[in-house]
């Protein structure tokens, strides 16, 4: 099962800490998360218990997890907002739409730069929209995205730009804007990581059956979160800026690793509940079988 991390202030590093990977498991499961469950996950990247239940105790505090039960958890009102926009990486292609030339655009001149907090918020929405600075203040992306400007600009609000950024729809740049505007995305280098990560995902599918269940879980969590992360940021750029029938292909091979996956760490987490050790080969009902849909 891939889990993305909810965008945060802190960089992604390869081996989670507790607190990403807790976050990451209750975007993914399909209910509340016991403490057993996570003190498990966990201890598949060697992170000790008391880690685990210190990383619990500041998340509730911070309001990204709550109660849920006597030793349950689920996501909390913090981090909502955010978990429910990672959550549609799979719908990411119906966002899109045919690009006309037009650019959608947010100036940041009038709003205030002091507050740490707002700043980071701020930066982080812009990014997960896929939007570039062009000039100091000024952000824009291509006008690609299905319901333009007032849908764009509702998605920003909701994940942290001020409310009191301008953002519109704008046309007919000067030549030398237009082009600059262009050249913001390395499309060629988005192409080709598109393809190295779809063939790294399909390699690592070809081989899982092999793995004992603890090592699959723990393999397929960091490639497909690295997978899932590439997706949730990446700015979903029209013809000609990237291929986006190369892109179109690395999201269903996500989509089919992400199914797969949340087969791997079922297994794991019923061996967890039960006391029983996940270390034992997959079956081939666990692995190989053709992957259905994951429960939302």
């Amino acid at each position: 099962m891939s889990f993305p991390n909810i965008p945060s202030d802190l960089d992604t590093a390869m081996a989670p800490n507790p607190k990403h990977l807790i976050l990451n498991l209750l975007m993914a499961a399909d209910g509340p998360l016991t403490s057993r469950e996570a003190v498990g996950a966990c201890a598949l990247f060697g992170i000790r218990e008391n880690s685990v239940r210190v990383a619990l105790v500041r998340l509730a505090a911070a309001g990204l997890v709550e109660a849920a039960g006597r030793g349950s958890y689920r996501l909390g009102p913090q981090a909502a907002p955010l978990a429910d926009d990672v959550s549609r990486w799979r719908t990411l292609e119906q966002r899109a739409c045919e690009w006309d030339g037009r650019w959608l655009v947010v100036s940041t001149g009038a709003l205030g730069r002091s507050d740490r907090p707002a700043l980071r918020a701020r930066e982080r929405a812009l990014t997960m929209a896929g939007f570039r600075e062009l000039e100091p203040t000024l952000y824009l992306r291509p006008d690609n995205l299905v319901g333009h400007a007032p849908v764009v600009r509702e998605r920003l609000y909701k994940l942290g730009l001020d409310s009191s950024a301008p953002v519109f729809s704008a046309h007919d740049l000067d030549k030398g804007r237009e082009q600059a505007a262009r050249h913001l995305w390395d499309g060629p280098a988005l192409t080709a990581s598109y393809q190295a990560t779809r063939q790294k995902l399909q390699r690592w599918m070809a081989h899982a059956d092999q793995l004992d269940t603890d090592v699959a879980a723990r393999e397929c969590y960091l490639l497909g979160n690295e997978a899932i992360r590439q997706l949730v940021f990446d700015p979903l750029l029209p013809e000609p800026l990237v291929d986006v029938a190369e892109r179109r292909a690395f999201n269903e091979a996500v989509q089919a690793y992400d199914r797969a996956g949340h087969v791997i760490w079922q297994k794991l987490l019923a061996h967890l509940l039960t006391g029983g050790r996940a270390n034992t080969s997959l079956t081939d009902d666990a692995a190989t079988s053709p992957p259905g849909e994951r429960p939302h």
